[in-house]
């Protein structure tokens, strides 16, 4: 499903959310890796964190465009030393973990004072009735536990303004990853700590 969303225009996003990073940069959740090959030359190292095993041994294997070390670990307890890195990135992730807010304190905790984060998620639509019945499918708990935990009406452009973030840009999308699932709404943009 993930090729098929990168040849509908999910690649373009990816290659929007990585351009212009550089030094050193912790991608959270990097699920399968598809990411990687999007990363400029400026990255000097990705340390990519996924919990799942089966996702974390695809990112092993996925191609990459810069040294990537995978390493196991969940959001809310990033093995990595404050103000470590130079930026963050969070892609397709936030909608899933199951704190936000701490998932965001700790990713606050490991970049650099001035530093990015990067953030490719889907959202709460802006408007009725889509806006409505996602709530009622969040506070139902039917489509999280269909959907691995994904929630699809997460604030989350408030979350990381609430995380300490200074969001510099921030691009709302309508996108269809694949025929027949429904158009959501997505954040793409960019932040400073």
């Amino acid at each position: 499903m993930a090729a098929r969303a990168d040849r509908r225009g999910a690649a373009g996003h990816r290659r929007r959310l990585l351009a212009g990073l550089s030094g050193r940069v912790v991608e959270v959740g990097a699920g399968n890796g598809r990411n990687f090959v999007h990363y400029p030359p400026e990255v000097l190292e990705v340390v990519a964190i996924e919990p799942e095993p089966t996702l974390r041994a695809l990112a092993e294997e996925a191609e990459r465009a810069v040294p990537v070390r995978v390493r196991d670990g969940y959001a809310d307890e990033l093995p990595l030393a404050d103000g470590e890195v130079d930026a963050a990135v969070v892609s397709l992730v936030l909608c899933s973990v199951p704190d936000q807010a701490r998932a965001l304190a700790e990713v606050r905790r490991v970049v650099r004072p001035g530093g990015q984060l990067r953030f490719y998620e889907h959202v709460v639509p802006p408007a009725q009735p889509k806006r409505a019945l996602f709530g009622l499918a969040d506070r139902t708990g039917l489509w999280p536990k269909v959907g691995a935990g994904c929630h699809l009406a997460r604030d989350t452009a408030a979350a990381i303004t609430a995380a300490g973030f200074a969001i510099e840009r921030c691009e709302r999308l309508e996108f269809r990853a694949a025929p027949l699932e429904p158009r959501l709404s997505y954040i793409l943009g960019c932040a400073h700590r």
